[in-house]
């Protein structure tokens, strides 16, 4: 049952993947031509108090973010990272992707103004990564996608860590504290055996509004209501009812929403110029490179020190192909460069080395998953 459900959720990460792929080309495209001031300015209209780009970043992300968080939830308690032994190569693997491509940026970046631009590498898009693999059919071994989905899920979590910690830069602690007292409440009504979903969307929206003026990013709130919603094992909880309510939402709304809205770049300027860049560098490498070699280095360290083995049904090859796919940022990428940069000209060269990087690492884990993985041999009856 459990498998069935998980093909039938790698479906809707593949469709949602093209969307992404169509909403960024069409993004990209009208930006670029004669009316393209006129696109990239809609974004900007005000809409009560707050740009539409402003509403789509800071609101509709928040529910992206509860559905990662519910996502996660789901993970710990029954999925692949329910238990300890089975969730060690997918952690090992993600602290290496997330090491790794970090250090790789700042060997470029340290001591300059655009160094807090650090955890743009580490990030992994799920539904990019997931739709790529989905590419080779049936000839995928439902472990190698269950390591995938665990490794993007815990990267996902770590940026999320990463964008509280690091990308905060004024803190009103009384709206913090308010935002933390609702939290605390609605894990008292989650113990108290509360199931309706109503009370928690209506704290999850204060929780988000005190949230959004404590200078904590809003978008923490979806991963914390995540955590407070009801989850019942073996059975089908309010966080199993509102996960797959969410799902058809934040892949075909939310996220195309958010592609439309971040990737109306201006790439009338020199490439050569903009990849020159150190910043530029140290995205490209870091995702490229830097993604892959963590996550095998790491993995192979595990394995060497006995913490970890690798499962029956795939091999060091094609985790290596899946170090790649993990270097497809996109997303969660592009969210961590409008909180780590200011200047409108590094943000928009950024997002662009991003898709360029994106566009390279899932390519290249493409092509080694199709000849590492093995042939389906179709026999005549």
């Amino acid at each position: 049952m459990r498998i069935q459900i998980f093909r039938q959720f790698l479906h809707n990460e593949k469709s949602g993947g093209l969307v992404l792929i169509l909403c960024t080309l069409i993004s990209i495209t009208i930006a670029n031509l004669s009316f393209g001031s006129l696109y990239q300015g809609f974004w900007h209209i005000s809409f009560l108090g707050l740009s539409i780009e402003h509403w789509i970043n800071d609101g509709f992300m928040a529910i992206f973010f509860l559905f990662i968080g519910l996502e996660l939830e789901r993970e710990i308690y029954e999925g692949a990272l329910s238990k300890l032994k089975d969730a060690l190569l997918p952690i090992f693997a993600a602290i290496g992707g997330i090491v790794v491509p970090a250090s790789i940026y700042m060997i470029f970046n340290h001591g300059t103004p655009t160094q807090s631009g650090a955890g743009i590498p580490m990030a992994t898009d799920i539904a990019f990564a997931l739709g790529i693999l989905s590419l080779l059919g049936s000839r995928v071994p439902i472990t190698l996608k269950i390591f995938l989905t665990a490794l993007a899920v815990i990267d996902d979590l770590c940026a999320i860590i990463i964008i509280a910690v690091f990308y905060t830069n004024t803190l009103v602690i009384t709206n913090l504290l308010i935002a933390l007292v609702i939290f605390v409440l609605l894990l008292l009504l989650n113990k108290l055996k509360i199931n309706s979903i109503i009370p928690y969307i209506i704290g999850g929206i204060i929780m988000w509004y005190f949230m959004l003026n404590s200078g904590v990013h809003a978008t923490i709130t979806g991963v914390l209501l995540a955590f407070a919603i009801p989850y019942r094992k073996k059975s089908v909880s309010t966080s199993n009812k509102l996960e797959k309510f969410l799902h058809i939402p934040v892949a075909f709304i939310i996220l195309p929403l958010f592609a439309l809205a971040n990737t109306a770049i201006d790439i009338s300027g020199q490439l050569s110029d903009t990849l020159s860049e150190n910043y530029s560098i140290g995205i490209l490498l870091g995702l490229v490179i830097g993604k892959p070699l963590g996550i095998i280095s790491f993995i192979l360290f595990s394995i060497l020190v006995g913490c970890c083995k690798l499962p029956k049904t795939f091999t060091l090859k094609d985790v290596v192909g899946v170090g790649f796919l993990a270097g497809i940022g996109f997303t969660m990428s592009i969210f961590i460069t409008l909180l780590a940069f200011t200047d409108i000209t590094i943000i928009n060269n950024a997002k662009l080395v991003i898709l360029i990087s994106s566009l390279i690492a899932g390519t290249i884990g493409f092509v080694i998953l199709k000849f590492s993985l093995p042939q389906i041999i179709k026999t005549k009856l």
